[in-house]
Formats: structure tokens, C-alpha cells, sequence
């Protein structure tokens, strides 16, 4: 007799039914139909429940996806960037995906590389917020995290402070943030911020760094910068005509990575690309072929030697006609 499916979808019974379906999808490989003739259910709220399964983490899916052409796109970006590691996602059908595709590759490379007494410094953007749903939680002991720029002062998933504080939780480490507003109104203002004993003392500690992961938007008013309204899209005019391709931390940055001669580089509160070098091991993760550009650029600024991204950004990476030759 099939049971009532009129249970609200997220009562503790709903959740233990679908840990019992995922387990018998993922683990005993049984198909819907089979799943739902075992627990009295319609294969419609089977598909239900292993999606609710997924949305909340009780499923959490890891893929080696890369094929034979990805990794001989891996290995041109090796050479090109002189890099220590590049790894390439299958681009989605959907360009609206790819930073979550991109994320996911850069959350699973991400969950290999913390150790033990590292102070992992954190950027933003829509990519590094979809990381989270890869990094593999667990305790890494005495393990920093540090927020590389100012937050927002309305809550939103991508804000810089919940990115940081969201890997800090997962790994069950102590967390920096750069407690400020991303943009401010005046230089005078970021520079008098600066002193401030507490930022003063995160700069320091984003300085010393064992590892950072970054990403980067590109000059369109979809960046994130602009679609959260901490930049006026009217702005978007005047950075392009100073040379700027695209920001790293909120840096904007040409083709050849050097910081534009721009008021909005004098009004934002992030740690510098200067003092970003300063760290040994930096890793970009971005993706698309719209911002090839600006990877490039971001590649060349910080001296990253790590390059997380998709098939169709690292095709227009090694293709030298579709970014700054070098």
C-alpha cells in the first residue's frame, strides 16, 4: 500500500525518508521505480526526495571529469602560464552555469590542498560561493582563514564575509574578516580605514598567507560588482577607456595586469595586488570564454600559478589571438 505523500518536504520524517532513497539510489544502485515500489512512494516523490537529498548535502557528488582534450588544455595552460597546476572543467551547456561547474572543480581541489596550521586567504564572486557545495567538511587543526576584502552591508550569498566564513565553518577553522565595506565613498576614507589597528593586523596576516584562491569579473554589468550595486554601471564606461579589462579582489586591472589609473582603485578596501603576491601559493578559479581576457590579466598581476577554469576560457587562454600575447 503506497504511503501518504502529504508530509511537509521538510519534516525530520521527510528527511530520514530521503536518506533512505538516497541510499538506495547512490549506494545499491536500485532505480527510481524499484525505490518507490520499496518505500510505498510515486516515482514523481522519489525524484523529490533525492533532490531534496542533494540541495541539503546529505548527497555530495565528486567528479573526475576531465578528458583526454582537457587534459591536453591542462597541459598548453602549464606551458603558457608557466604554471604549477591547471585544472579544466567540461564547460556547461548553459553559460550561466559555468561558475558553478568552475566552482565545484575549484571546492574539490581546494578540500586537498588545506593542511594542518595554514592560513588560507579568501576572495569572492559567484564562483568561489559555488566552491562551498565541494569542499569536504571536517576539522583541519589550527587552520586560518582571512577574508581578502571588505563586505557588503546587506546580506547576500556572495558576500565576501559569509564566502570566508562558510569555508571557515566547513573546515572548522578560526576566521579573519575584513570588517569594512567593500567600497567606500572617498579614497581619504579606504586610506584612514587602513590604519586601523584591526585591519592593519588582517593585512598583515592576508600577507603572510600560505595559500590564496581569488576569481575575477570582467568589464560587463553582470560582473558581481555591478549587479550588487556597489558600483554604478555608469562607471562601466569610463574603466573601460582607462584600459581596464576586469578586477581581481575589486582591483581593476589592463590586459597587461597592472592596476588602471581610476578613482573606484583608490575607494575599495581589499587587500592589494601588491601585497596578494606576497603570497607563495595563489590559485585564480574563473571561467568562460568572456573572461579570458581578464584570467589572463589576473594571472599576470598576481603571479598565480594555479588556474582553475573551464574548457572554453582555457581555449581562449592558449589561442594567443583571444588574449594579450606573452
Amino acid at each position: 500500500m503506497r504511503r501518504s505523500e502529504a508530509d511537509p518536504p521538510d519534516s525530520s520524517a521527510q528527511a530520514d525518508l530521503g536518506v533512505r532513497a538516497a541510499w538506495l539510489y547512490y549506494v545499491e544502485e536500485l532505480t527510481q521505480a524499484e525505490i518507490a515500489r520499496a518505500l510505498g512512494l510515486s516515482r514523481a516523490k522519489v525524484i523529490r526526495l533525492l533532490s531534496a537529498a542533494r540541495e541539503r548535502g546529505v548527497v555530495r557528488v565528486e567528479l573526475d571529469a576531465r578528458d583526454t582534450a582537457g587534459l591536453a588544455l591542462e597541459r598548453r595552460l602549464v606551458e603558457r602560464y608557466r604554471l604549477e597546476l591547471a585544472i579544466v572543467a567540461p564547460s556547461p551547456t548553459r553559460e550561466s552555469a559555468v561558475a558553478d561547474v568552475v566552482g565545484h572543480a575549484a571546492g574539490t581541489w581546494l578540500s586537498r590542498e588545506v593542511r594542518e596550521g595554514m592560513t588560507l586567504g579568501i576572495g569572492w564572486g559567484r564562483t568561489l560561493h559555488a566552491s562551498l557545495a565541494a569542499l569536504r567538511e571536517r576539522t583541519v587543526e589550527r587552520l586560518s582563514v582571512v577574508s581578502l576584502l571588505g563586505g557588503m552591508t546587506h546580506s547576500h550569498t556572495v558576500n565576501p564575509s559569509a564566502v570566508a566564513r562558510r569555508v571557515a565553518d566547513a573546515l572548522g577553522a578560526e576566521c579573519y574578516q575584513l570588517t569594512a565595506p567593500l567600497v567606500v565613498s572617498q579614497g581619504a576614507m579606504r586610506d584612514a580605514l587602513w590604519k586601523e589597528p584591526g585591519l592593519n593586523a588582517l593585512l598583515e596576516r592576508a600577507r603572510k598567507a600560505d595559500l590564496a584562491i581569488v576569481s575575477v569579473g570582467d568589464l560587463s554589468a553582470d560582473a558581481t560588482l555591478f549587479r550588487e550595486g556597489l558600483l554604478p554601471r555608469a562607471a562601466l564606461r569610463a574603466l573601460a577607456a582607462a584600459g581596464a579589462v576586469g578586477d581581481v579582489l575589486g582591483h581593476f586591472i589592463d590586459a597587461g595586469g597592472r592596476v588602471v589609473d581610476h578613482p573606484v582603485n583608490r575607494r575599495v578596501v581589499a587587500v592589494g595586488i601588491a601585497d596578494l603576491r606576497k603570497v607563495p601559493r595563489i590559485a585564480v578559479a574563473a571561467g568562460g570564454r568572456r573572461k579570458a581576457a581578464v584570467i589572463d590579466a589576473a594571472l599576470r598581476a598576481t603571479g598565480a600559478r594555479i588556474l582553475v577554469t573551464d574548457e572554453g576560457a582555457a581555449r581562449a587562454l592558449v589561442d594567443s589571438r583571444g588574449v594579450a600575447s606573452g
